[in-house]
């Protein structure tokens, strides 16, 4: 078996271990699992059956961080995006008024219009093309917004009228399980124990049933219906594709889905000659979601989770993929960890991400203003796509006004150019 493993993932030659790549799994798997059950419920706003949504959701985790793992040998995890089911359900059915069938045929033809950027040199002439600053505040930015959501789901920063967000009461149970897990987590990542991520979770959930924080209710059913499934697979509809709310929405999700995920990729990716086939892992995974019934797949920002646990090759992925499938009949067991126990490691790794800022040449303005804007933004608007787009934004034109356009590829004028029409058609 090991000799079979490290034949296909090349797991000596990374310089890891199977031991570590399959915990580094574990690891992503835990901080991805809540996916099962809040997706669902996102789409199910939309008219979709909520339990057969809840079936397609694992399906399309499973295929995608096979396809990562088999394809791409990448460590990355594939799920169906936060972001993107809010997209779907709220922007392509409530605002653009298509039926959740008809929605499901733009992510269909999205997924195209990524796959097309994958198999041409598209994608390495962009990845090529993109600033070595913008790509290091992507990862920074994505770090800020990983740890504002660690932040946030953990109670330490809440909402507030007055202020937008403040902070949390420090003595309810929910911020003290955040705190009191933070605290036997960080010596045991700096002291390199294996499974860290892993050990915290758990102690963090035992924290959190100790406090009153936890709901066991959940463990009294595991049934779990598999009927009306047929009512979304290859339930799309192309009936409004000669509208041009149709033809929007293919746009505005092409554009999101596409520099999303680069963004996501490049920044986690700590072997960049994997992006290209990651990237046709990740379009192939869109393509299949449509097909299926489900919303776009995306890398998912806690993918970091794991690879700071040591993953470094599609072995990572491969068992995050693998325990999705028994994770379906589990999904009460996997409800009762509570985000206390899981927001400390999204607190950790977004520090670890954040450290790329070092790279960026804050002493010129023209690159350092751009990357600032990119890391505002993506947590501040909660959203990756958005924080990407204002730095893709500033920066031709900083360069342009400061007499340095030369120094910007024809790349970065289209990039920025489709990104300020993207605002401009979901603003109308």
């Amino acid at each position: 078996m090991n000799k079979l493993l490290n034949g296909l993932f090349h797991i000596e030659k990374e310089q890891s271990s199977i031991k570590t790549e399959v915990l580094a799994g574990l690891t992503s798997f835990m901080t991805v699992a809540y996916i099962i059950a809040v997706n669902g419920a996102i789409l199910s706003k939309a008219g979709m059956p909520y339990e057969a949504v809840t079936l397609v959701t694992v399906i399309c985790c499973f295929l995608g961080c096979m396809l990562m793992a088999l394809w791409a040998n990448s460590p990355l995890v594939i799920i169906p995006g936060m972001g993107d089911n809010a997209f779907f359900v709220f922007t392509l059915v409530f605002s653009l008024g298509l039926s959740w069938q008809q929605a499901l045929a733009v992510v269909f033809l999205a997924g195209i219009v990524f796959l097309l950027t994958t198999v041409t040199k598209g994608a390495v002439y962009l990845s090529r093309s993109i600033p070595k600053s913008m790509i290091n505040s992507m990862t920074a930015g994505i770090g800020l917004f990983i740890a504002f959501l660690g932040l946030k789901n953990g109670g330490l920063i809440v909402a507030s009228e007055g202020t937008f967000v403040k902070l949390g009461d420090l003595g309810s149970p929910h911020t003290l399980t955040t705190l009191l897990t933070l605290l036997i987590l960080v010596p045991l990542f700096l002291r390199n124990v294996k499974g860290n991520f892993l050990i915290g979770i758990i102690a963090g959930t035992l924290i959190g049933s100790l406090l009153g924080i936890v709901d066991f209710s959940t463990l009294k059913d595991f049934s779990f219906s598999f009927s009306g499934y047929d009512q979304i697979f290859f339930a799309f509809d192309f009936s409004q594709i000669g509208t041009v709310n149709f033809w929007t929405a293919v746009f505005s999700l092409s554009m999101v889905i596409i520099f999303q995920n680069m963004g996501a990729q490049l920044g986690m990716l700590a072997d960049k000659s994997k992006f290209r086939k990651s990237f046709q892992a990740n379009a192939f995974s869109v393509i299949s979601a449509g097909l299926l019934g489900c919303s776009p797949t995306t890398t998912a920002a806690e993918s970091a989770t794991g690879i700071a646990a040591g993953g470094r090759t599609g072995l990572t992925s491969f068992t995050t993929g693998l325990l999705f499938l028994p994770a379906l009949f589990l999904v009460p067991l996997f409800k009762i960890i509570p985000n206390e126990a899981i927001s400390p490691v999204l607190i950790i790794v977004g520090c670890l991400m954040v450290q790329s800022l070092k790279e960026i040449p804050f002493n010129d303005f023209t690159e350092a203003f751009p990357a600032y804007l990119m890391m505002a933004i993506m947590p501040l608007s909660f959203s990756i796509a958005n924080g990407i787009a204002f730095g893709f934004i500033a920066y031709p034109i900083l360069k342009v006004v400061t007499g340095q356009k030369k120094e910007v590829s024809v790349t970065m004028y289209v990039i920025a150019f489709f990104f300020l029409l993207y605002f401009i058609l979901g603003s109308l």
